[in-house]
């Protein structure tokens, strides 16, 4: 019995380890269920999975007394606590944003086994978290599509050997689109990814190519790989989810759906791969050939501005981080244009003046900063609430 803690369980990655869970009956026992503000699904989740331990971000207080009375079974923890709980092996990271980041520690300092699927946080804090890791003798198994293909590469294999690690993109739902056009586009435009689904944050980042840049600074700490050894190639079919170069020129490729129940399940039973579940058979039969091709850098700016941060290093990831998760929220409630995204997260990178001091401490200052500055952004730019 493999026993998990779902931190952010009612997010677009929490529903879907659920999946995993109810496909594979008797082999997991969830031991803990957080979430943001969604305490009507939790609750439905509580009851289903009834869980020892319950966390919510927001109305904290309805579904405490909600288990007071005994509505709800569980009993009341915070997010730290459940990621270092003794009874937990396996703690699922799907949170969004820095909200993930001390529940990480938290469980990496336990030396648990972390799937992470919340990018921000390594992006923020990736050299604290792999130092940590090490130091507990912690797993870091990744759930990203591309970081699970990687992470399959590389079993076996010698980390020395590795020449270039290549990330496929899909181009998101604009990637049809001209570039003189994406200051028009809606957010339920930008919410139609093509191949894949996913939370709101994450896929609009899909649709700026951001969350590539957040992959290659991903990479870079859970590989070990240099960012310039780090490239990202366009892949309309997301049927190659990532390959590796090794030094003798040989390629290796994971390929799969694009269903991120299989990275999940992964990550839930490694080093075992566990016969079953839901997620639907590859038929390359079927979808006949395959395509690739080179990201247009013009069009998609977050891209380029992700890479820069990466490369800059210090606290410049975090503010990177902080600022398109604002940015974001606001083109989601019509603040904003979609390519007012890159010119926030742009401005906030311009303005902020660095740091080579990467303590933790530090890191959060820079993410409160980016906050604050790309929230005036907004209000100089379209007034409070307004549109464009």
């Amino acid at each position: 019995m493999i026993r998990i803690a779902v931190l952010g369980s009612t997010g677009s990655i929490g529903r879907q380890t659920l999946d995993v869970v109810r496909s594979l009956p008797g082999l997991f026992q969830v031991i803990a269920l957080a979430a943001g503000s969604n305490v009507t699904l939790l609750e439905e989740q509580a009851r289903e999975f009834r869980p020892r331990l319950l966390y919510a971000g927001r109305e904290a207080a309805y579904l405490a007394d909600r288990i007071r009375s005994r509505a709800v079974a569980g009993s009341w923890a915070e997010m730290e606590d459940m990621a270092a709980d003794p009874d937990v092996d396996v703690v699922i990271v799907g949170t969004v944003g820095a909200a993930g980041l001390p529940a990480t520690l938290a469980a990496v300092r336990a030396g648990k086994a972390v799937a992470i699927a919340n990018k921000e946080v390594l992006v923020m804090a990736g050299h604290l978290i792999t130092a940590e890791a090490k130091r507990y003798k912690a797993q870091l198994r990744p759930i990203d599509s591309e970081h699970s293909a990687v992470w399959q590469c590389l079993w076996g294999e010698d980390p020395a050997a590795v020449e270039r690690i290549v990330l496929t993109a899909s181009g998101g739902p604009f990637r049809d689109t001209p570039a003189h056009e994406l200051d028009r586009v809606t957010a339920e435009e930008a919410l139609r990814h093509p191949n894949w689904q996913m939370g709101q944050k994450i896929t609009v980042d899909s649709a700026t190519l951001f969350n590539k840049g957040l992959e290659c600074i991903e990479a870079r700490w859970l590989f070990g790989v240099p960012l310039e050894h780090i490239d990202v190639l366009l892949h309309r079919e997301s049927i190659v989810h990532s390959l590796v170069e090794f030094r003798d020129g040989s390629l290796k490729a994971q390929l799969g759906v694009p269903d991120m129940r299989l990275p999940i399940q992964c990550a839930l039973t490694y080093p075992e791969r566990v016969p079953g579940g839901n997620v639907p058979r590859l038929d390359l039969k079927r979808i006949g050939s395959l395509s690739f091709g080179v990201p247009d850098r013009k069009k998609y700016p977050c891209l380029a501005l992700a890479l820069q941060a990466g490369r800059a290093g210090g606290t410049y990831p975090a503010v990177l981080a902080a600022a398109d998760e604002v940015a974001v929220d606001n083109f989601l409630a019509g603040h904003i244009r979609f390519t007012d995204i890159a010119r926030a997260v742009g401005d906030a990178l311009s303005a902020h003046p660095g740091s080579d001091n990467q303590s933790l401490d530090e890191v959060l200052e820079a993410d409160a900063w980016a906050r604050s500055f790309t929230e005036e952004w907004v209000r100089r730019a379209h007034g409070v609430g307004g549109r464009p």
